[in-house]
């Protein structure tokens, strides 16, 4: 049976042109984790839900790190936030991939994004791509992992890019290093 949750499969016109578009940020104050994903993919943008293209392993990440206690899928994105934990993106609006990215974007990013964990105050902020949290802090040598310094209060991590795409990382090392990010939070341990 169908779930009536579930948005229709975009088309192929309306992930076209869903360039720029954004998706709503998952958040609220004093959330346990907020994760940092680079930017909404075009799939993404057009149906208005963060890590929604087919092949894209957050979710199971998520699930396999012990955030949640069954596979969420996208549209079910606002769930989270009755468990502590969110999601938004350094670079809000959607391309078709990160390379489309100029560090202008990111470097933009960061000063949102620093803004909104000042009001919201998670207390970690996760980032979900190494890269991008390089470029966007100036962080040329971080490595995945917690990090010595914190940002607006907050514990950072940087985890894998969990995209299809990143063959480096297989889901069950990511289950694994998105596991150590939670007993961080659920010991209070600190980067």
């Amino acid at each position: 049976m169908p779930d009536p949750q579930r948005p229709p499969k975009p088309t192929r016109e309306a992930i076209a042109s869903a360039y720029g578009k954004t998706v709503p940020d998952l958040i609220a104050p004093g959330l346990k984790v907020l994760f940092v994903g680079i930017n909404p993919s075009l799939y993404s943008a057009a149906v208005g839900h963060h890590f929604a293209r087919p092949g894209n392993r957050f979710w199971p990440a998520l699930r396999a790190g012990g955030f949640t206690p069954r596979l969420f899928a996208p549209w079910e994105g606002p769930a989270l936030l009755s468990l502590g934990v969110g999601i938004t993106n350094i670079v809000p609006h959607a391309t078709a991939t990160a390379a489309e990215l100029t560090n202008d974007d990111y470097l933009d990013g960061a000063r949102l994004l620093t803004a909104m964990l000042l009001e919201s105050r998670p207390r970690f902020t996760a980032f979900v791509g190494i890269t991008s949290y390089r470029i966007a802090f100036g962080q040329k040598h971080a490595t995945v992992g917690p990090q010595p310094s914190r940002l607006a209060g907050s514990s950072v991590w940087v985890l894998p890019n969990p995209s299809g795409l990143n063959a480096h990382y297989q889901p069950v090392e990511l289950g694994r290093l998105f596991g150590k990010l939670r007993e961080a939070v659920e010991t209070g341990a600190r980067a």
